[in-house]
């Protein structure tokens, strides 16, 4: 076995305490940008307590540390499922470090669940309409385990639906054995540099303590984690999945002004997302987003003028309407509809 995999399983029997217990197989269904990052999220998490001398310290409020609420087993083995030869060869790159710990397997689905003990669906959600949980044989290989769905819009019981049909998720306090376990999750393209702000959809009923360890821990690997209710998930998605393209529109903005008056480009760039960075920390921190406004804002000074202008061209009921906008068309998507940023 390669260095890697020594790794790996050590790791494995360190947190587990039992040396002849079978690995935690971890699938991610569909491994594209956000399931790279979530894995490469864990496997640099892996890495980090199996070379950190203690698991004890201190912890910041609001932030999980790598051994923070460690579950009493975690994944060891990992499985990427894709469908094309380029998608393969990205996971290999983007992994290479780890690659000695991780399966690709290109189009098996099915083998790929089958060996898994968690699964990560990570597809677009038109291929969840295409069938994707849908394949004979799929639902045995379900069986019994933990379904992580990183689906935009996409509903648990949409999901239910998909794998079961409608019949089988009239009562969602049944979960017969038969079944497998389901939760909604949303991270965000900031997954990639473990800064992600992912929302847990709150289960109903409520998760096994061992699966919400589990599920918090590995979404923890890669930034923030909140739990909200199921209802909120569109809303989440709007503000913390498309969120970063929002940010970005506003840091762009930011620097053509600068560079309209005479900053370099790279600067510009650069000094508007420190900017934007700081600013972020310290509403993390604490700091209301209205008192840091005003804390700025001195009587007659440059920043009154150009928050009037801002304010003159609607600004904050644009980005708020963006984002209301977001949340609709998430919900729309989930149900399978097309053309949802058409004409209003």
């Amino acid at each position: 076995m390669s260095q890697g995999g020594l790794q790996a399983d050590g790791l494995a029997t360190q947190v587990n305490g039992h040396s002849d217990e079978k690995p935690m197989t971890l699938t991610v269904l569909g491994c594209g940008t956000l399931g790279i990052a979530i894995l490469s999220g864990i496997l640099n998490s892996l890495s980090s307590i199996d070379s950190s001398p203690s698991s004890s310290g201190t912890s910041t409020p609001g932030v999980s540390n790598d051994c923070d609420d460690l579950p009493p087993k975690v994944p060891s083995r990992f499985i990427a499922c894709v469908t094309r030869d380029a998608s393969a060869k990205r996971v290999k790159s983007a992994l290479s470090s780890h690659v000695s710990s991780i399966t690709i397997l290109q189009n098996q689905n099915l083998k790929g669940v089958q060996e898994a003990d968690v699964i990560l669906l990570g597809c677009k959600p038109k291929n969840l309409k295409d069938g994707i949980l849908r394949e004979p044989g799929m639902q045995e290989a379900l069986r019994g385990k933990l379904l992580i769905s990183i689906l935009a819009g996409t509903s648990v019981e949409s999901l239910g639906t998909e794998i079961y049909g409608s019949a089988a998720v009239e009562d969602k306090h049944a979960h017969p054995q038969g079944t497998c376990r389901l939760v909604r999750v949303m991270p965000n393209t900031a997954s990639l540099i473990r800064s992600s702000m992912t929302v847990i959809a709150i289960s109903d009923p409520p998760l096994s303590t061992h699966q919400s360890t589990l599920v918090s821990w590995l979404l923890s690997r890669i930034g923030r984690v909140v739990h909200l209710p199921p209802y909120m998930m569109d809303a989440a998605t709007a503000l913390c999945g498309s969120g970063p393209a929002f940010f970005a529109l506003m840091l762009e903005a930011m620097a053509d002004g600068a560079v309209a008056m005479g900053l370099p480009r790279a600067e510009a760039q650069t000094m508007a997302a420190q900017t934007m960075k700081g600013t972020a920390e310290m509403v993390l921190n604490g700091q209301h987003p209205a008192l840091l406004r005003e804390q700025v804002c001195t009587p007659g000074g440059c920043t009154a003028g150009g928050l009037q202008v801002l304010e003159d061209g609607k600004v904050r009921a644009s980005v708020a309407t963006g984002v209301r906008t977001a949340s609709v068309a998430a919900s729309r998507l989930g149900r399978g509809e097309q053309g949802v940023n058409g004409p209003r």
